[in-house]
């Protein structure tokens, strides 16, 4: 069973922030030479090839689970990749409780990006209610089953455990629980080698997850849009 890897993937999700001024501020101020892996919205993608630097690598928050199609206002996996992704975030619990999106959605999603050969951060969590009902096993199981289903090519996944009561709440998940967490997910994806947390992350508690050997990395929210806050994080790799 993997557990702690040499490096720790450390993942910026900006959601809907920043115009091209700001994220061209950002890149120029950002001073860390750790690889570091970005979700940009559509709008910066290819804009942000033309700058970034090498060890940055850039990805997509989203995309849609056709090659192409009538669909109005819709991204495809072609075009993210066209556009310079080289990863998408899949299944974040804000596109799964606001836009509703579902496990067999977010399966033929997972298909799609692999069949375009772009690498997949799959999330997964629980609410609040599941959190104190003691169903997080339960509920995680079924949503990372379902999200994957009949996938093989493992090399190309990431899981991200992101407890929906923990994220942008300021509320983070004890470390000690998130580690069991982990544990408990490297047991049903044993062949998905990086595991990592996500939910109010901040440079004052990153040590603390990362020092936790079934946590392979973290996915950022609110303090990936700092480049200060993000600079200390990757600093602690």
């Amino acid at each position: 069973m993997p557990t702690k890897t040499k490096e720790s993937m450390i993942v910026g999700n900006w959601k809907m922030y920043k115009t091209l001024a700001e994220a061209e501020a950002f890149v120029k101020g950002l001073t860390s030479t750790q690889t570091a892996y970005l979700a940009v919205p559509f709008t910066l993608l290819q804009p942000l090839t033309k700058i970034i630097p090498s060890h940055v690598v850039l990805g997509a928050q989203n995309m849609n689970d056709a090659s192409e199609g009538a669909f109005t206002g819709e991204v495809s996996a072609r075009m993210i990749k066209d556009a310079g992704a080289k990863f998408v975030i899949l299944g974040h619990s804000e596109r799964r409780t606001f836009f509703k999106e579902d496990n067999a959605f977010i399966q033929r999603k997972v298909e799609r990006a692999i069949n375009e050969k772009i690498e997949v951060i799959l999330c997964v969590g629980e609410t609040l209610e599941e959190h104190e009902g003691k169903k997080t096993e339960e509920v995680l199981k079924k949503q990372l089953l379902e999200s994957l289903g009949k996938v093989s090519a493992f090399d190309l996944i990431s899981i991200a455990y992101e407890p929906v009561w923990a994220i942008g709440t300021g509320h983070a998940c004890d470390p000690s629980v998130a580690q069991d967490v982990h544990h408990y997910l490297h047991t049903l994806a044993p062949k998905v080698s990086k595991i990592l947390y996500g939910g109010s992350v901040k440079p004052e508690n990153a040590a603390a997850y990362l020092k936790e050997k079934d946590i392979n990395g973290l996915l950022i929210g609110g303090a990936s849009l700092n480049v200060e806050s993000f600079d200390k994080i990757l600093s602690l790799t």
